[in-house]
């Protein structure tokens, strides 16, 4: 937690990896929770999906789905150390996830860090079409319904691209990072129930985009 106000955060070499390696990059991936942009495809998605979103129903198996080596994934920076550690900042209320559920089966999700009114995402990971990316728009709007005013994202990739997602200096990232901080969001309304609708409303909050 530490690391985390320090603007680091740790990371593994690989998935047998025992040791953890703190790491503080010189640009850091941000998403902007006043200028989200939701793909209009998924938009769409939102409206008329029949997946239920939970939070926090079952973290651990949340953190294993993002730890799962796939087929066009050989490798992973979340270790078994990895898991135990944040299972246990979870189960103290520091760690969060955000899941999609169809059914009794956990088809896409993410989870994340959060310290006062900044959420530093870790990872997601997805068994279904657009599950990951479902939970990342529940996830902006109950940030922004909650009163959060960072969502961190580590670094800037392609897939991310598509919701803002910007390369910030580390200098302007401590200064916005500093002050979300010393925020305290209503954690009752981060984590209470929301529809598709709800979750477009709330993720286009103060923004000019439509899609």
């Amino acid at each position: 937690m530490h690391a985390y106000r320090q603007g680091a955060f740790p990371m593994a070499d690989s998935r047998d990896a025992d040791a953890l390696v703190m790491v503080r990059p010189h640009f850091r991936g941000v998403i902007p929770l006043d200028r989200f942009h939701i793909p209009t495809r998924l938009a769409r998605t939102m409206r008329t999906c029949e997946l239920e979103v939970k939070v926090n129903s079952d973290f651990p198996q949340v953190i294993a789905g993002c730890a799962a080596l796939i087929r066009d994934r050989w490798d992973t920076w979340i270790n078994r150390r990895i898991e135990q550690v944040y299972t246990e900042l979870h189960e103290r209320g520091h760690a969060h996830s955000m899941e999609c559920w169809a059914g009794d089966a956990l088809v896409g999700g993410l989870y994340g860090v959060q310290i006062g009114g900044a959420f530093f995402g870790e990872s997601m990971f997805t068994r279904q079409r657009d599950a990951s990316k479902i939970a990342l728009v529940h996830l902006v709007a109950r940030l922004n319904r909650a009163g959060f005013s960072l969502l961190d994202a580590q670094f800037v990739n392609s897939h991310l691209k598509q919701f803002n997602i910007i390369n910030v200096p580390h200098r302007h990232y401590m200064q916005a990072l500093q002050p979300a901080l010393e925020l305290t969001p209503d954690m009752d309304l981060f984590r209470a129930g929301m529809t598709g609708q709800q979750a477009l409303d709330y993720a286009r909050q103060s923004t000019s985009q439509a899609s």
